[in-house]
């Protein structure tokens, strides 16, 4: 509220009143809280049904396994903690595991790299015939350390000659501004490792196999690796970066399987794993990169009756992408994008959330306004994205929230 009542004062400025001060902040916050008590927020999609993760916590021969990676900015680990949260309520899992289990990440062939944390949550129904593992990768540790070249510059020394909302604003441009730059860079590999090792570790392990306060790699060569990706159900979530980071990790595993493991390599051509894409940024992301090794031949690669269909990396990759339209850093993926910028191998459908996750003000006549920052960092707090993500959209479970405030248009081929 304090960020907001800023930017108020600013906006007010400019128009050349007289100032916040003389508005009063006891009258601007409550200006503020009567727009917030009816919620007219935006909720539009555009795409296929999709189940969500509810009905694949009845699998009884497997685990429903989901994975969230972050987007840019430095993160600690615990970071989805109020999501995990949220979606254990919507799916009904009241019963959480005492304590979590970490792993510290490293690559199999040079252990003395820090690849990052994995952090595993185990949620079950009241009566425990309901499970799922929720695995947390934070592997801002990679980039952490190229970034304390900016790090003067929110010191003392030059944060203080800034206005407060500038300043603020500064520091979080310092702060995520660097990872896609350096994504590009030399820590791109490290960082897909961390992707991969955290999806070993998701596939290869049950609760009471996982290692708990250990520095160790995982690999994919042994039988539990092949037999688990057989029954176990799995889904990505994402924001931002981490986005790009799924895309690529999944296509750098099965370039590697192809070679080293038949019996994981066919397992994973039969499975659908989608990705829950906060903050999408793949059309950004995808400036200044090449093209795909193989684009434009989903049908020859994802139909039963395709040429190429044994050389396919997944079965189905749905993406369902949100973004908010005041989120300067998201986008919607556009017709043609899939076709064009992403391997034909992965099978991606997408859908689109058009979706405002930050609430939007009426700035005291001078026009509409949503604080860019709330639009950029708040999904994984919004109700309905969290319903979408546990529920999906045109089954019979889909949540009354999603119902009640989204418009679906649905697509057919």
């Amino acid at each position: 509220m304090k960020h907001i009542i800023n930017i108020f004062c600013l906006l007010v400025i400019t128009a050349q009143l007289s100032g916040c001060a003389s508005l009063g902040k006891g009258v601007a916050e409550a200006f503020l809280e009567k727009q917030q008590s009816t919620d007219t927020r935006l909720c539009e999609i555009w795409g296929k049904p999709f189940k969500g993760i509810t009905p694949f916590l009845d699998n009884k021969q497997g685990k429903m396994k989901v994975l969230m990676v972050h987007g840019v900015g430095d993160h600690l680990p615990g970071y989805s903690t109020q999501f995990i949260e949220k979606l254990a309520t919507e799916l009904d899992l009241p019963v959480m595991s005492s304590k979590y289990k970490n792993i510290t990440l490293t690559n199999r062939h040079d252990t003395s790299k820090n690849l990052g944390n994995l952090r595993i949550t185990r949620l079950l129904s009241k009566d425990q015939s309901k499970e799922l593992l929720f695995y947390e990768l934070t592997w801002s540790v990679i980039t952490a350390k190229q970034k304390e070249v900016l790090a003067y510059d929110n010191s003392g020394e030059y944060s203080f000659r800034r206005a407060e909302v500038n300043n603020l604003m500064k520091k979080f441009s310092n702060d995520t501004g660097p990872d896609p730059i350096i994504y590009l860079g030399e820590s791109r590999d490290d960082i897909l490792v961390s992707f991969g090792q955290s999806f070993c570790w998701m596939s290869k392990s049950k609760w009471d196999d996982l290692p708990d306060n250990v520095t160790q790699a995982c690999s994919f060569n042994d039988d539990t690796a092949a037999a688990n990706m057989l029954v176990d159900q799995y889904a990505f979530i994402s924001h931002s970066l981490g986005s790009r980071i799924v895309i690529d990790g999944m296509q750098r595993i099965a370039s590697l399987l192809d070679r080293r493991d038949v019996d994981f390599t066919e397992a994973l051509k039969n499975k659908e794993i989608p990705i829950y894409m906060m903050s999408n940024q793949l059309p950004m992301l995808q400036l200044g990169r090449k093209l795909p090794d193989v684009s434009n031949q989903k049908a020859a690669y994802c139909q039963a009756s395709g040429e190429k269909y044994n050389q396919r990396m997944l079965a189905k990759t749905p993406i369902i992408a949100f973004s908010d339209p005041n989120d300067l850093l998201s986008y919607a993926i556009p017709q043609g994008f899939v076709e064009k910028y992403l391997d034909s191998r992965l099978c991606i459908d997408v859908t689109n959330v058009n979706i405002n996750v930050a609430t939007i003000f009426d700035a005291f006549g001078l026009g509409k306004l949503a604080n860019p920052l709330d639009a950029h960092v708040g999904y994984d707090t919004d109700d309905r994205v969290v319903a979408l993500i546990a529920k999906g959209i045109g089954n019979k479970s889909t949540a009354k929230v999603v119902n009640d405030r989204c418009r679906w248009v649905e697509t057919i081929d």
